[in-house]
């Protein structure tokens, strides 16, 4: 079978292996959709594991399983959350699924024509698709989850103002996920394109990132934000967020700068103002759940926002348009196309 080797984003490599045999508690499924995530392009997060197989947004179809495996078959049309906390630790029983200290098992990178799933990604992390979703559509349950698990943190709610500092594929998740709870929310970006694409999201006033956002804020709504999620790794974007955020509001890192810049926080100004600053990494079980059934029920809709849908061979150019981010959204790959 024909799987993607990434070494950087310059260096990725279509190498033949043996096709995966499951053991009596695996089950071997076959790839059809896998999606290009933001963080699958920042070298500085993958490349202490390279040389590795990326993909963690898949959709696929039960091709064996196991004499174990019960619970599918052959033919189940499936999404397989890449990794499962185990629910028992501190951190599970608090809540705090990302930080679980006992995940042992992760699933094989998707960007490969087949897969094995070990058997606790079985049980606890594997989703029937319902037939009206497409495995196209599925790519978007995990990125989806992680924007409601971020949105949740900052107890976002109907009234309030949503400031979201980058309109890249996760930034216009939060924008409709945060429309679907009567948020009034603003956005910006550098990219025209991306900001009229948060308009027809549903934002209800889009600004040019270079513009005066802050004054902007106040012209429009008469205050600042009630939270401000950055979904950008630009450093400009955490000034504007320190400026643009209210008092007794939130802002969230959905997205961070790299390891070699510094974040300084006005903690004195926000001292008296009691502003909180979260981070937000990946999702839970939970929030899984409400992601696929948010998608299902056409709550969120997600098609409009796939640009690209491409062959294994060509991944390359897949990392090129996320990387580039200038005409590219969602860029699916299809590793048996």
């Amino acid at each position: 079978m024909k799987a993607c080797m990434w070494y950087n984003n310059r260096d990725i490599r279509i190498k033949e292996t043996p096709a995966p045999k499951p053991g009596p508690k695996e089950m071997l499924v076959k790839v059809i959709s896998c999606g290009i995530c933001g963080s699958d392009i920042v070298e500085w997060y993958r490349l202490p594991r390279a040389p590795l197989v990326q993909g963690h947004e898949i959709g696929a179809e039960v091709v064996q399983t196991g004499d174990s495996v019960t619970k599918y078959k052959p033919g189940d049309r499936v999404f397989i959350a890449p990794k499962v906390p185990c629910r028992q630790c501190y951190y599970c029983k608090n809540g705090r699924y990302p930080q679980c200290s006992q995940v042992q098992e992760r699933l094989p990178g998707g960007f490969a024509e087949y897969i094995l799933v070990p058997e606790t990604i079985i049980e606890h992390g594997t989703y029937l698709l319902p037939d009206h979703v497409t495995h196209d559509q599925s790519t978007f349950i995990e990125p989806l989850a992680c924007v409601i698990r971020a949105q949740r943190l900052a107890e976002i709610k109907e009234g309030q103002s949503v400031l979201v500092l980058g309109c890249g594929m996760s930034g216009l998740l939060h924008v409709k996920y945060a429309k679907s709870k009567h948020a009034r929310v603003i956005t910006t970006d550098i990219n025209a394109k991306r900001l009229e694409l948060s308009r027809q999201a549903g934002a209800d006033l889009a600004i040019d990132a270079r513009d005066n956002v802050l004054q902007r804020l106040f012209a429009e709504t008469g205050r600042k934000a009630d939270a401000v999620i950055i979904c950008t790794a630009s450093m400009a974007a955490v000034k504007q967020a320190w400026e643009c955020v209210d008092k007794g509001g939130a802002v969230i890192f959905f997205a961070v700068p790299g390891p070699d810049k510094d974040v300084t926080v006005p903690i004195n100004d926000f001292w008296t103002k009691e502003i909180t600053i979260l981070t937000s990494y990946y999702c839970g079980p939970p929030d899984l759940t409400e992601a696929l059934e948010a998608i299902a029920s056409c709550k969120i809709f997600v098609d409009d926002m796939i640009t690209h849908v491409l062959p294994l061979h060509e991944i390359e150019k897949g990392f090129q348009l996320v990387e580039e981010g200038k005409d590219s959204l969602k860029v699916i790959i299809r590793p048996n196309e």
